[in-house]
């Protein structure tokens, strides 16, 4: 961390707790942090704690859930000691987000223009003409030909991609600092995934805002991130730039990952697996959480679960195999 953090989180704990005693820990000790107009990507497959954590930065966790532990810092002030009300100010203008399906983010019974618009009316000192005419100049800027119609449409009359650049227009609408962006190109066609992650790196240039980008495809971390944490079973494995995740992999679970995509570099063979299931959150092993499916196990693995250490310069690893 060679500057002054935008979003700075330390020690992120958000369980969840369940029937009979159980405590879910599906966010469990995570540290990071993200510079000014910087993209941070955060990788690992479902059930790895990716969108909880951007929840909790978000303080968007329903019971169940609560956050127990930690700090979330944004420009030195800790987003945990807001009330609602002040987190309702920081949320749609310093910190906006894309989900994951935008057909159950926008409301069905609501225009795309009127979504748009009282985003910009809760936190800029607008009337409701300037608020449409910026609805408008937005829909432009990422994408729709016809905006002045758009915005008097509603998100069952526009398809996946089209609903998804609606979102984009909403959450940048007050240009915030920081673009959380939860699988935004899932459940797309693999020509229109490519035009939203353009468009997000675009206005990230226009914006300059960082972005926190939460995907399980490493080919989007290849070409979009600057640095990339990979996480597993609630909490980061492995920590380092971009280049290094593919060059110069540590963790097993890294590895498995990578192996698991297609190259046309590669000679034809079988692609690699990653051998069972991520463990659910209320049963973590009691040692390493990935020592059930890893390649090297050794009897430690089984016994305690090792910390995040840094191994060489700006590259961190939770494994034994390292310490």
């Amino acid at each position: 961390m060679t500057q002054n953090p935008l979003l700075d989180v330390e020690g992120l704990k958000t369980y969840f707790y369940l029937e009979d005693n159980q405590v879910a820990k599906a966010v469990d000790g995570v540290d990071f942090y993200i510079n000014p107009g910087e993209t941070l990507a955060i990788v690992g497959e479902s059930g790895s704690g990716k969108s909880i954590t951007s929840l909790s930065i978000m303080q968007l966790i329903n019971k169940p859930g609560k956050i127990i532990d930690g700090t979330i810092t944004l420009e030195e002030e800790n987003l945990l000691k807001k009330t609602g009300k002040q987190m309702s100010k920081i949320r749609g203008n310093d910190i906006a987000m894309i989900f994951q399906e935008p057909m159950t983010a926008l409301n069905p019974v609501y225009t795309i223009g009127n979504q748009i618009m009282e985003t910009i009316r809760k936190h800029k000192n607008v009337s409701k003409k300037e608020a449409q005419e910026r609805a408008i100049e937005l829909l432009r800027v990422v994408g729709f030909p016809r905006a002045e119609e758009i915005i008097n449409e509603y998100p069952h009359q526009l398809s996946g991609g089209m609903r998804q650049r609606a979102m984009i227009a909403m959450a940048i609408s007050c240009e915030p600092k920081l673009l959380i962006a939860d699988e935004p190109s899932t459940a797309l066609d693999v020509t229109i995934q490519a035009q939203i992650l353009d468009l997000l790196a675009e206005m990230k240039e226009r914006l300059d805002m960082a972005i926190l980008l939460i995907t399980h495809d490493l080919g989007v971390v290849a070409e979009y991130a600057d640095r990339v944490l990979v996480m597993y079973g609630g909490q980061i494995v492995e920590e380092t730039a971009v280049e290094q995740i593919f060059e110069n992999t540590k963790h097993p679970y890294t590895t498995g990952l990578l192996d698991s995509l297609p190259s046309l570099e590669k000679d034809m063979k079988r692609l690699g697996a990653i051998k069972g299931t991520v463990p659910p959150a209320h049963s973590f092993p009691k040692g390493c959480r990935f020592s059930s499916r890893c390649p090297h196990v050794m009897e430690r693995c089984l016994e305690s679960n090792p910390d995040l250490n840094e191994v060489e310069s700006n590259h961190k690893v939770r494994c034994y195999l390292y310490n």
